[in-house]
């Protein structure tokens, strides 16, 4: 698989890697025993990339991927905090950060985190030096390798791109969520901090295996967050409207190139774009897994392919979305 820098942590990392939110909670009951198997298959298909939180199932997510790291090596994995108290800028401090980091380290069993990034939280805290200063703590006392963001909006993105200390910036890039590619990208080119693309198929909209009958569990967020009831909106189906998003996906599936998959498109897409150093598709099971990976095999799409999914984005999606995040 294809290697790129992932930022200012100066680490490989092959270009198509795995979200373990999928595999913690939120999309239906995975078993330990079929979270395992994913992230294995991922490994053998050339994932070196795994990202996951302390909140995905309070920390089921980071312990079953601590039981991996006892069987394979060279894997970079990447957690967030600060989900899991109430999301007001005061609890951003150094004690918590210790007490929380510490919490992960416990979970994937490591002594030093790769890379701790803040957990999408409330916009002032990427304002506050202290927050950065308490982040630059936990680098010298060992406890983390590295830090980094995930954010909701651009704004947060190039406020965090700013600061020296940060690697890496995660945030949602997909064919529905264009906005990144004006600023963001090459912001972060520029500054040599890593792009990773989170909900690379808007919550499985973009594989094409949805249509308007489909039914989601009641413990998918699927189900239950389609107005942001339970965290930002934007983070369930990129925040598109679920029938337009069908109509959306109508309109991109003529493009999918012989051979591939709705989702290896919207995978290979993102791939495409410069400045991502990796994205980050959830799997439910080990074929899943791989075929995510194989969307790297596949080339560039051509210039009109990508012209022709900003007109469906710009057609559809940008009044939905463009001016929100």
């Amino acid at each position: 698989m294809e290697q790129r820098v992932l930022g200012r942590t100066g680490r490989q990392v092959g270009v198509v890697g795995l979200g373990a939110w999928q595999l913690g909670a939120d999309w239906g009951e995975v078993s330990e025993a079929d979270a395992l198997a994913t992230l294995n298959a991922a490994v053998d298909a050339g994932t070196t990339f795994i990202d996951t939180a302390d909140v995905y199932g309070d920390g089921r997510s980071e312990k079953v991927i601590g039981k991996l790291l006892k069987e394979r090596t060279g894997l970079t994995v990447a957690t967030k905090m600060g989900r899991r108290v109430q999301q007001t800028p005061d609890a951003y401090i150094l004690d918590n950060f210790r007490a929380w980091t510490d919490r992960s380290r416990a979970n994937l069993d490591v002594d030093t985190l790769d890379l701790v990034q803040l957990h999408c939280p409330p916009s002032a805290v990427f304002e506050t030096d202290e927050v950065f200063d308490a982040l630059d703590t936990l680098v010298a006392e060992g406890r983390i390798a590295a830090y980094g963001v995930s954010v909701e909006t651009v704004a947060e993105a190039l406020t965090a791109i700013a600061r020296p200390g940060v690697a890496s910036v995660q945030i949602i890039l997909n064919a529905f969520r264009l906005k990144p590619l004006d600023e963001v990208l090459p912001a972060a080119e520029k500054a040599g901090v890593g792009i990773i693309a989170r909900v690379p198929l808007a919550s499985g909209l973009l594989s094409g295996k949805y249509g308007p009958q489909t039914v989601f569990g009641e413990d998918d967020h699927r189900n239950f967050n389609r107005q942001g009831e339970a965290f930002d909106v934007g983070e369930t189906f990129s925040g598109v409207e679920y029938g337009v998003g069908l109509q959306a996906v109508e309109r991109l599936r003529g493009l999918v190139p012989e051979g591939m998959t709705m989702a290896q498109f919207a995978l290979r897409w993102i791939i495409d774009q410069p400045g991502v150093s990796v994205v980050i598709p959830g799997a439910r099971n080990p074929a899943q897994a791989g075929a995510n990976v194989a969307a790297a095999q596949f080339p560039p799409l051509s210039a009109e392919t990508h012209d022709a999914v900003r007109q469906v984005y710009d057609d559809l999606i940008r009044p939905q979305v463009h001016h929100r995040w």
